[in-house]
């Protein structure tokens, strides 16, 4: 590979990263407000299909990135992608817990109260998403490079679903039981919380499959790569 082409490769995998962290981080930062998909009416152990929270949404593009950084540039480009996200992530819940502790003026536009609502948040609740995630992504990706090297680079669809369900399923799960745990969930809408979370996940990441195929193939066109080849920064 030419240097010009090293140094876009490079580039590229700075804004995937970044892609990567942002969504990370807002997930974390939007949970608490919660939104309902009706496409059909039902429930699931008691709990509506498709009421939701919002940090849900962000959650797809992080494993479309990552199957993509670990499809591309390898598995440990991808594994340091995970780390930056989960220090960005307590990081920022730093932040936040420092801006809450400092009290407002009497004319300042957001008083303590509303700040306290829209970004309060239990520790307890960040540190299960974060444990889940943490755990999910990294089988995620050992997962995706099973497959990969099992099928010699072919099969695309296989590991990227495969991988992406075992692990949503894994996050979905970790993360109610911690919470329930923690009684921040009540256990009785237990099975139903987690079906109806990792469905929702399913759905989306079906959709992802074909994008993930336009984006492995403008790659390979773009560095001459031959399947089951990566890019090596």
């Amino acid at each position: 590979m030419i240097e010009k082409d090293r140094k876009l490769a490079q580039q590229i995998y700075l804004y995937l990263a970044a892609l990567f962290i942002t969504s990370l981080v807002v997930s974390n930062l939007i949970f608490q407000k919660f939104f309902y998909w009706y496409p059909f009416n039902g429930t699931l152990f008691g709990s509506q299909l498709f009421e939701l929270s919002v940090g849900i949404l962000p959650y797809p593009i992080t494993f479309l990135i990552t199957d993509l950084i670990s499809e591309i540039y390898g598995k440990k480009k991808a594994n340091q992608v995970v780390v930056a996200g989960i220090f960005s992530s307590f990081f920022s819940m730093g932040i936040l817990l420092m801006a809450d502790a400092v009290p407002a003026l009497e004319n300042s536009p957001i008083d303590d109260a509303t700040f306290e609502k829209v970004f309060s948040f239990s520790p307890l609740a960040v540190l299960a998403s974060m444990l889940a995630y943490l755990a999910a992504q990294f089988i995620d990706i050992k997962i995706y490079h099973f497959w990969k090297q099992l099928t010699q680079g072919r099969m695309l669809w296989l590991r990227n679903n495969f991988s992406t369900f075992t692990s949503q399923f894994l996050d979905t799960f970790l993360v109610v039981s911690l919470l329930s745990i923690f009684n921040i969930l009540p256990w009785n809408l237990f099975w139903g919380l987690v079906l109806s979370g990792f469905l929702f996940k399913v759905i989306v990441a079906l959709f992802d499959t074909p994008i993930l195929y336009v984006l492995v193939a403008w790659f390979r066109k773009k560095f001459q790569l031959k399947i089951n080849e990566e890019i090596r920064l």
